[in-house]
């Protein structure tokens, strides 16, 4: 057993020149990994109205209406507080969100689950947690959002500090 974790350990370090390992009893050939993670495939789901904006088909006229509402950036106790809380009031028609801050690439910010067995699946529950995260006073200037529905059509708005569209 040893044998056998010693050799796909030598096998990951030398995957690089091609090459294979042996350690007397298992040979282990090289694998091909990936140099890049890749993203999980997202499934479109059905888009049935159902009259509780749980759908693309329900949400995306709203989310569209309501751009300059989709973050919010507030000073407090000494720290920027950038909000989310519109976007997650409407999250049952989105699969994903990534925002990147200040230039930087946007990186998923995970939604709390649609509460189905509830009269309001959209509410913010305290289970949910906090739709905001803390940044230095002040750091926070630009913000690139990107949505993808759940039908797997996709949105990308890039804002301002003040919560202004700029594109």
């Amino acid at each position: 057993m040893f044998d056998l974790f010693v050799a796909v350990l030598a096998a990951g370090i030398q995957s690089a020149s091609g090459g294979s390992v042996s350690t007397g009893s298992v040979t282990v050939a090289p694998v091909e990994v990936p140099s890049q993670p890749t993203e999980m495939a997202l499934v479109a789901e059905p888009q049935v109205p159902s009259g509780q904006f749980t759908t693309a088909v329900e949400v995306k006229p709203i989310l569209g209406m309501t751009k300059g509402n989709w973050i919010s950036v507030r000073e407090f106790d000494g720290q920027d507080l950038l909000y989310v809380t519109h976007l997650w009031a409407w999250r049952c028609g989105l699969l994903e969100m990534k925002l990147g801050i200040n230039g930087a690439t946007p990186e998923v910010w995970p939604l709390p689950e649609c509460h189905l067995d509830q009269g309001a699946p959209n509410g913010i529950t305290d289970a949910d947690g906090l739709p905001y995260r803390s940044f230095e006073l002040g750091s926070v200037n630009r913000i690139e959002v990107h949505i993808t529905y759940d039908d797997l059509t996709k949105e990308q708005v890039i804002f301002n500090r003040m919560g202004q569209p700029q594109n």
